[in-house]
């Protein structure tokens, strides 16, 4: 798994000292807002095995971030395939961070590192982002990213309940287009 480093955060591998503070961090029903709801113990643990698999499987994925200053874990970032049973395929970026990382631009220098990677080693041509319509957040750090988006390919999530989580936009960016 390769470590990348940006001028603040280390996107490393998972360790055991991240998995306290990650199930503390999916636990915070703000964290998780537009994402479902808040994971237990067993279930944050049990998303760090599938991403240390991933990474093992694929060379790729979620890697855990950590600020280079304090070496404190603030949460993940990295690329993963899309979702089964989407109207798209590919691979999307990403990120979550513990609130007190936000509005840092952690976020979007982490997801500055992880396209780069995509495209420059993984060879990508394009590289997808997925959030909620509502998480105006998530969608602000994916235009900082020079990401655009077409309404027309909204979607509705099918594994969401009705509701705030099942409306669904997509950007995109291409290889070259990353600032």
């Amino acid at each position: 798994m390769t470590d990348i480093r940006t001028d603040r955060l280390l996107l490393r591998p998972w360790r055991e000292s991240d998995l306290a503070p990650w199930a503390a961090m999916n636990a915070d029903p703000l964290v998780r807002e537009h994402l479902g709801p808040v994971l237990t113990r067993e279930q944050a643990d049990a998303s760090v095995a599938a991403f240390r698999a991933d990474f093992e499987a694929r060379g790729y994925g979620w890697w855990a971030v950590e600020v280079l200053a304090d070496g404190e874990f603030v949460g993940f970032a990295g690329l993963d395939r899309v979702d089964d049973g989407l109207p798209f395929s590919g691979v999307e970026v990403g990120w979550r961070l513990v609130r007190p990382a936000w509005g840092h631009g952690y976020a979007t220098e982490a997801g500055r590192a992880a396209l780069a990677f995509g495209f420059e080693t993984l060879g990508r041509s394009e590289i997808l982002a997925v959030t909620t319509a509502g998480n105006l957040r998530s969608q602000a750090v994916m235009q900082r990213l020079g990401m655009t988006r077409d309404p027309a390919d909204d979607f509705d999530d099918p594994d969401a309940p009705e509701g705030p989580l099942r409306r669904n936009v997509l950007y995109r960016i291409a290889r070259g287009s990353l600032g």
